[in-house]
């Protein structure tokens, strides 16, 4: 997965400021270190043994820690991956982002992990630090061990760093996921040329300052430290990464409808079998997950759309793997 404008090895400077309790460590291959690590059975349907709650896993040397929910039923269920922002926790994504309640009781089996301790988000595939692709694969796979879920009905979603995080795991998780939502921040990272046929359903506010629409520096109203940091980063047009990765998805031209003064929804036609590709765009939107729930500091959420839903009903609808 590249990176613009080297924002990886950067953005792993802003991820260790200040940060010493975990030291950069050789990368393992995501399979070889899930096989190795995640000890799971091999069918989590015969008797489930995971239940809803806060979870630690050991993996690559570290305790890792996850928030779980489980849904009501036998199952077998989909599952979703629920990623935090930048200097966010699991906790406050978990309640932000509505997933874990509304994803369960739609059947989903929600699993809102934590970076790694001392890390204030995640490790981008092909980038230095705890290897979190190969995290997530092993938590996926522990997941199938100890409850029933269906493997070929994998979702990931995330907030901001989370967003490229997800949009990541396109190719990360080498066409895994049936899915992948990112809100606020689909042009952290470049699409990958080598990507299955997925369904991506992203979100972004057209005013947004932390990572911008339209591209250019992150963080517009940072300071110090941070402004220097920040104004060596540029970022991509978030319209040109979504064309991107159109192309990568073989879909043709884009259908463009106002669902309210708002919201804009960008939805591409005649993409590859699997694959479906659709872009919010809020008009006058902050940094924040369109809903219900406000986050002031982070600059205006439309109540017009509810990302969460939406997320669920594109889910929904993805064919399995």
């Amino acid at each position: 997965m590249r990176l613009p404008r080297a924002i990886g090895g950067l953005l792993a400077v802003l991820l260790g400021a200040g940060c010493t309790a975990v030291q950069p460590e050789p990368r393992q291959q995501p399979q070889q270190e899930a096989q190795q690590e995640a000890r799971h059975s091999a069918d989590g349907c015969k008797g489930a043994k995971l239940e809803s709650g806060r979870h630690t896993m050991r993996f690559g040397g570290l305790e890792r820690v996850y928030l779980l929910r489980v849904p009501k039923g036998r199952g077998p269920h989909p599952v979703l991956l629920d990623l935090h922002g930048l200097g966010s926790t699991a906790a406050r994504q978990a309640a932000y982002s509505r997933l874990p309640e509304v994803g369960a009781a739609r059947g989903y089996i929600v699993a809102t992990p934590q970076a790694a301790e001392g890390r204030l988000g995640w490790t981008l595939p092909h980038t230095y630090g705890p290897d979190d692709t190969a995290f997530l694969a092993a938590l996926l796979d522990h997941l199938e061990g100890g409850l029933c879920a269906d493997r070929g009905r994998e979702f990931a979603a995330g907030m901001s760093y989370g967003a490229g995080m997800a949009a990541a795991l396109v190719c990360g998780l080498a066409g895994r996921l049936a899915g992948v939502a990112p809100v606020a921040g689909i042009n952290i990272v470049e699409p990958c040329k080598e990507a299955k046929p997925t369904v991506i359903v992203a979100f972004h506010g057209d005013a947004d300052r932390i990572v911008p629409y339209r591209g250019g520096h992150p963080f517009r109203d940072a300071s110090g430290r941070l402004r220097g940091l920040a104004d060596m980063i540029v970022l991509p047009p978030v319209a040109r990464v979504v064309d991107g990765w159109a192309t990568v998805l073989g879909c043709t031209k884009s259908r463009n409808i106002s669902l309210s003064s708002d919201v804009r929804r960008s939805s591409w036609r005649n993409c590859a079998p699997g694959a479906a590709l659709t872009l919010y765009t809020i008009r006058g939107g902050g940094h924040t997950w369109p809903g219900p729930i406000a986050v002031s500091s982070l600059g205006a959420t439309t109540r017009d759309l509810d990302a969460t839903r939406v997320i669920l009903d594109a889910f929904d609808a993805a064919p399995p793997r």
